[in-house]
Protein backbone atom coordinates (compact mmCIF):
# COMPACT_ATOMS: atom_id res chain seq x y z
CA UNK A 1 0.00 0.00 0.00
CA UNK A 2 1.62 3.39 -0.81
CA UNK A 3 1.66 5.82 1.90
CA UNK A 4 -1.56 7.61 2.50
CA UNK A 5 -2.56 11.23 1.39
CA UNK A 6 -2.72 12.60 4.22
CA UNK A 7 1.10 11.81 5.15
CA UNK A 8 1.93 12.55 1.83
CA UNK A 9 0.61 15.91 2.23
CA UNK A 10 1.94 16.38 5.44
CA UNK A 11 5.36 15.57 4.44
CA UNK A 12 4.95 18.03 1.13
CA UNK A 13 3.85 20.89 3.54
CA UNK A 14 7.21 20.25 5.49
CA UNK A 15 9.27 19.96 2.44
CA UNK A 16 7.85 23.47 1.48
CA UNK A 17 8.61 24.86 4.52
CA UNK A 18 12.64 24.08 4.28
CA UNK A 19 14.51 23.57 7.63
CA UNK A 20 17.68 21.60 8.25
CA UNK A 21 17.62 17.74 8.32
CA UNK A 22 16.59 16.55 11.92
CA UNK A 23 20.51 15.62 12.37
CA UNK A 24 21.49 18.97 11.63
CA UNK A 25 19.53 20.65 14.64
CA UNK A 26 21.05 21.10 17.79
CA UNK A 27 18.57 19.48 20.59
CA UNK A 28 17.65 22.58 21.39
CA UNK A 29 16.24 23.05 18.08
CA UNK A 30 14.64 19.46 18.25
CA UNK A 31 12.88 20.55 20.66
CA UNK A 32 11.53 23.65 20.06
CA UNK A 33 10.47 22.12 16.59
CA UNK A 34 8.93 19.83 18.41
CA UNK A 35 6.81 22.16 20.52
CA UNK A 36 5.49 23.61 17.55
CA UNK A 37 2.74 20.74 17.33
CA UNK A 38 1.29 21.46 20.51
CA UNK A 39 -0.91 23.56 18.78
CA UNK A 40 -1.67 22.03 16.47
CA UNK A 41 -2.85 18.97 18.31
CA UNK A 42 -5.23 21.07 19.58
CA UNK A 43 -6.31 19.79 23.59
CA UNK A 44 -7.52 16.68 24.56
CA UNK A 45 -10.37 15.29 26.26
CA UNK A 46 -11.55 16.49 29.97
CA UNK A 47 -10.19 14.54 32.67
CA UNK A 48 -11.68 14.17 36.31
CA UNK A 49 -7.78 15.66 37.24
CA UNK A 50 -4.88 16.53 35.98
CA UNK A 51 -1.41 16.31 38.25
CA UNK A 52 2.11 17.50 37.93
CA UNK A 53 4.16 14.73 40.20
CA UNK A 54 7.40 15.17 41.54
CA UNK A 55 8.74 11.47 41.17
CA UNK A 56 12.03 10.90 43.32
CA UNK A 57 14.71 8.62 41.42
CA UNK A 58 17.22 6.27 42.13
CA UNK A 59 20.22 8.95 42.05
CA UNK A 60 18.74 11.61 44.03
CA UNK A 61 17.13 13.79 41.72
CA UNK A 62 13.47 13.40 40.49
CA UNK A 63 11.54 13.98 37.26
CA UNK A 64 7.97 15.60 37.05
CA UNK A 65 5.47 12.54 36.27
CA UNK A 66 2.12 14.33 34.20
CA UNK A 67 -1.45 11.63 36.06
CA UNK A 68 -3.60 12.27 33.67
CA UNK A 69 -7.07 10.31 35.61
CA UNK A 70 -10.63 9.77 33.30
CA UNK A 71 -13.42 10.32 34.58
CA UNK A 72 -15.52 7.39 36.18
CA UNK A 73 -13.52 5.05 38.10
CA UNK A 74 -10.58 4.15 36.71
CA UNK A 75 -9.73 0.46 35.35
CA UNK A 76 -6.05 0.33 35.54
CA UNK A 77 -2.97 2.49 34.92
CA UNK A 78 -0.67 2.98 32.01
CA UNK A 79 2.52 4.45 32.26
CA UNK A 80 3.26 6.11 28.73
CA UNK A 81 6.21 6.75 27.57
CA UNK A 82 7.19 9.52 25.16
CA UNK A 83 9.02 8.70 21.79
CA UNK A 84 11.73 11.26 20.54
CA UNK A 85 14.68 9.75 20.54
CA UNK A 86 15.98 9.71 24.61
CA UNK A 87 16.35 13.10 23.33
CA UNK A 88 13.31 15.31 23.24
CA UNK A 89 9.47 15.05 24.54
CA UNK A 90 7.38 16.95 27.31
CA UNK A 91 4.19 16.19 29.20
CA UNK A 92 2.98 19.12 27.30
CA UNK A 93 3.66 17.52 24.13
CA UNK A 94 2.25 14.51 24.79
CA UNK A 95 -0.53 15.26 26.68
CA UNK A 96 -3.56 15.12 24.43
CA UNK A 97 -2.54 11.49 22.67
CA UNK A 98 -1.88 10.86 26.83
CA UNK A 99 -6.02 11.98 27.33
CA UNK A 100 -7.15 10.36 24.58
CA UNK A 101 -5.62 7.26 25.38
CA UNK A 102 -7.31 7.41 29.27
CA UNK A 103 -10.61 8.30 27.45
CA UNK A 104 -10.46 5.67 25.25
CA UNK A 105 -9.13 2.97 27.89
CA UNK A 106 -10.96 4.09 31.26
CA UNK A 107 -7.34 3.88 32.31
CA UNK A 108 -5.06 6.45 34.32
CA UNK A 109 -1.97 7.77 32.30
CA UNK A 110 1.15 8.70 33.52
CA UNK A 111 3.28 10.90 31.07
CA UNK A 112 7.37 10.34 32.68
CA UNK A 113 9.38 13.47 32.02
CA UNK A 114 12.47 11.04 31.94
CA UNK A 115 15.42 13.07 31.55
CA UNK A 116 17.18 13.46 27.71
CA UNK A 117 20.31 12.78 26.39
CA UNK A 118 22.61 14.44 25.25
CA UNK A 119 22.30 15.97 29.00
CA UNK A 120 21.30 12.94 30.38
CA UNK A 121 22.45 9.43 28.06
CA UNK A 122 22.35 6.00 29.25
CA UNK A 123 21.45 5.02 31.42
CA UNK A 124 19.50 7.65 33.29
CA UNK A 125 16.43 7.55 30.82
CA UNK A 126 15.89 3.66 31.92
CA UNK A 127 16.62 4.02 34.96
CA UNK A 128 14.07 7.12 35.42
CA UNK A 129 11.82 4.49 33.51
CA UNK A 130 11.75 1.96 36.27
CA UNK A 131 11.44 4.51 38.96
CA UNK A 132 8.53 6.19 37.64
CA UNK A 133 7.15 2.56 37.10
CA UNK A 134 7.91 1.78 40.88
CA UNK A 135 6.27 4.81 41.92
CA UNK A 136 3.37 4.15 39.65
CA UNK A 137 2.55 0.50 41.25
CA UNK A 138 3.20 2.11 45.11
CA UNK A 139 0.42 4.70 44.43
CA UNK A 140 -1.82 3.03 42.86
CA UNK A 141 -1.70 -0.41 44.29
CA UNK A 142 -4.28 -3.15 43.21
CA UNK A 143 -4.66 -1.59 40.05
CA UNK A 144 -3.70 -3.25 36.99
CA UNK A 145 -0.54 -1.87 35.64
CA UNK A 146 0.12 -1.37 31.68
CA UNK A 147 3.22 0.23 30.21
CA UNK A 148 3.41 1.51 26.77
CA UNK A 149 5.09 3.99 24.90
CA UNK A 150 5.97 4.67 21.13
CA UNK A 151 9.70 4.42 19.73
CA UNK A 152 12.40 5.16 21.91
CA UNK A 153 9.02 4.91 24.86
CA UNK A 154 8.67 1.85 23.15
CA UNK A 155 11.75 0.47 23.95
CA UNK A 156 12.01 2.09 27.60
CA UNK A 157 8.44 0.03 28.35
CA UNK A 158 10.17 -3.31 26.96
CA UNK A 159 12.91 -2.27 28.74
CA UNK A 160 11.15 -1.84 32.42
CA UNK A 161 9.05 -5.04 31.77
CA UNK A 162 11.73 -7.02 31.53
CA UNK A 163 13.70 -5.52 34.79
CA UNK A 164 10.33 -6.31 36.59
CA UNK A 165 10.69 -10.17 35.97
CA UNK A 166 14.42 -10.10 35.98
CA UNK A 167 14.29 -8.01 40.12
CA UNK A 168 10.91 -9.42 40.74
CA UNK A 169 9.70 -5.96 40.13
CA UNK A 170 6.23 -4.79 39.85
CA UNK A 171 3.53 -6.93 38.36
CA UNK A 172 3.01 -5.69 34.43
CA UNK A 173 -0.64 -6.65 33.30
CA UNK A 174 0.41 -5.89 29.64
CA UNK A 175 2.86 -3.63 27.16
CA UNK A 176 1.25 -1.74 24.66
CA UNK A 177 4.50 -1.36 22.26
CA UNK A 178 4.04 1.58 19.35
CA UNK A 179 6.88 0.77 16.70
CA UNK A 180 9.15 0.08 19.48
CA UNK A 181 13.10 0.28 19.26
CA UNK A 182 14.65 -2.82 20.14
CA UNK A 183 17.75 -3.46 18.98
CA UNK A 184 20.80 -1.28 17.84
CA UNK A 185 21.45 -2.50 14.75
CA UNK A 186 21.27 -0.35 11.69
CA UNK A 187 22.18 -2.07 9.13
CA UNK A 188 19.28 -4.04 8.04
CA UNK A 189 17.40 -4.23 4.89
CA UNK A 190 14.52 -1.65 6.64
CA UNK A 191 17.37 1.02 7.49
CA UNK A 192 18.20 0.89 4.23
CA UNK A 193 15.18 1.33 2.27
CA UNK A 194 14.57 4.47 0.26
CA UNK A 195 11.17 3.93 0.96
CA UNK A 196 11.62 4.29 4.57
CA UNK A 197 13.15 7.44 4.21
CA UNK A 198 10.76 10.12 6.33
CA UNK A 199 10.44 12.05 8.38
CA UNK A 200 12.55 9.23 10.44
CA UNK A 201 15.34 8.28 8.14
CA UNK A 202 18.05 5.79 9.03
CA UNK A 203 20.52 8.46 9.38
CA UNK A 204 18.86 10.24 12.40
CA UNK A 205 18.45 6.82 14.11
CA UNK A 206 22.15 6.52 14.09
CA UNK A 207 22.43 10.00 15.34
CA UNK A 208 19.39 9.21 18.20
CA UNK A 209 21.89 5.95 19.21
CA UNK A 210 24.98 8.18 19.36
CA UNK A 211 23.85 11.02 21.23
CA UNK A 212 21.93 8.57 23.70
CA UNK A 213 24.57 5.47 23.91
CA UNK A 214 28.31 7.17 23.19
CA UNK A 215 29.69 4.03 24.40
CA UNK A 216 28.68 1.68 21.85
CA UNK A 217 30.13 -1.14 23.77
CA UNK A 218 26.94 -0.10 26.10
CA UNK A 219 24.07 -1.20 22.86
CA UNK A 220 24.24 -4.46 23.14
CA UNK A 221 23.32 -4.38 26.70
CA UNK A 222 19.65 -5.72 27.56
CA UNK A 223 18.33 -2.48 28.61
CA UNK A 224 19.43 -0.68 25.22
CA UNK A 225 18.13 -2.95 23.12
CA UNK A 226 15.35 -5.13 24.82
CA UNK A 227 15.70 -8.05 22.01
CA UNK A 228 19.07 -8.82 23.61
CA UNK A 229 17.28 -9.56 26.45
CA UNK A 230 14.83 -12.67 27.94
CA UNK A 231 11.36 -12.65 26.51
CA UNK A 232 10.60 -15.69 29.12
CA UNK A 233 8.19 -14.68 31.68
CA UNK A 234 7.03 -10.98 30.42
CA UNK A 235 3.90 -9.77 30.40
CA UNK A 236 1.47 -10.21 26.99
CA UNK A 237 1.97 -7.87 24.49
CA UNK A 238 0.16 -5.46 21.74
CA UNK A 239 2.26 -4.38 18.85
CA UNK A 240 2.28 -1.35 16.64
CA UNK A 241 3.94 -1.37 13.90
CA UNK A 242 4.18 1.40 10.54
CA UNK A 243 5.10 -0.03 7.27
CA UNK A 244 7.40 2.74 6.09
CA UNK A 245 9.21 2.74 8.94
CA UNK A 246 12.96 1.96 9.70
CA UNK A 247 12.06 0.00 12.82
CA UNK A 248 9.50 -2.35 11.68
CA UNK A 249 12.07 -5.37 11.34
CA UNK A 250 12.95 -5.02 14.72
CA UNK A 251 9.70 -4.53 15.61
CA UNK A 252 8.53 -7.69 14.43
CA UNK A 253 11.76 -9.83 15.67
CA UNK A 254 10.65 -8.47 19.29
CA UNK A 255 6.98 -10.00 18.26
CA UNK A 256 8.39 -13.09 17.24
CA UNK A 257 10.76 -13.80 20.14
CA UNK A 258 7.98 -12.75 22.38
CA UNK A 259 5.79 -15.67 20.86
CA UNK A 260 8.71 -17.98 20.69
CA UNK A 261 9.04 -17.61 24.38
CA UNK A 262 5.13 -18.24 25.29
CA UNK A 263 4.71 -14.91 25.40
CA UNK A 264 1.11 -14.17 24.10
CA UNK A 265 1.95 -10.99 21.07
CA UNK A 266 -0.86 -9.38 19.13
CA UNK A 267 0.88 -7.61 16.50
CA UNK A 268 -0.53 -5.07 13.93
CA UNK A 269 0.80 -3.24 11.22
CA UNK A 270 -0.54 0.44 10.18
CA UNK A 271 -0.39 -0.18 5.95
CA UNK A 272 0.58 3.50 4.38
CA UNK A 273 1.63 4.88 7.84
CA UNK A 274 5.24 6.34 8.34
CA UNK A 275 7.48 6.23 11.59
CA UNK A 276 5.62 8.45 13.72
CA UNK A 277 2.27 8.86 13.10
CA UNK A 278 0.85 7.83 16.11
CA UNK A 279 1.59 10.78 18.05
CA UNK A 280 0.08 13.13 15.78
CA UNK A 281 -3.12 13.17 16.65
CA UNK A 282 -5.34 15.62 15.12
CA UNK A 283 -3.21 15.74 12.55
CA UNK A 284 -3.07 12.42 10.76
CA UNK A 285 -6.03 10.53 10.49
CA UNK A 286 -3.51 7.02 11.04
CA UNK A 287 -3.50 8.42 14.86
CA UNK A 288 -6.85 7.97 15.57
CA UNK A 289 -7.14 4.68 13.79
CA UNK A 290 -3.63 3.45 16.05
CA UNK A 291 -5.08 5.13 19.37
CA UNK A 292 -8.67 3.45 18.57
CA UNK A 293 -6.68 -0.19 18.36
CA UNK A 294 -4.30 0.17 21.38
CA UNK A 295 -7.48 1.63 23.39
CA UNK A 296 -9.41 -1.22 22.04
CA UNK A 297 -6.37 -3.82 23.03
CA UNK A 298 -6.01 -2.70 26.68
CA UNK A 299 -9.77 -2.82 27.11
CA UNK A 300 -9.99 -5.93 25.73
CA UNK A 301 -7.36 -7.04 27.56
CA UNK A 302 -8.80 -5.72 30.98
CA UNK A 303 -12.30 -7.81 30.08
CA UNK A 304 -10.26 -10.92 30.09
CA UNK A 305 -10.95 -11.69 26.27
Amino acid sequence: MALDQATAGFLAQAAEAGGKPLTELTPDELRTMNDGFIELYGPGPDMASVENVAVPTADGQSINVRVLTPEGDPRGVIVYYHGGGWMVGTADQFDTLGRQIAAGTGCTVLLPEYRLAPEYPYPTAANDAWDALTWAAGRFAGQPLIVSGDSSGGNLAAVVAQRAVRENGPEISLQALVYPVTDSDTDTECYRAPENQLMLDGKAMVWFWETYTPDPATRANWDVSPLQGEAAGLPPAVILLAQYDVLRAEGEAYAAKLAAAGVPVTTQQFDGQMHGFFQFVNILPGSAAGVEYLSTAVTDHLNGK
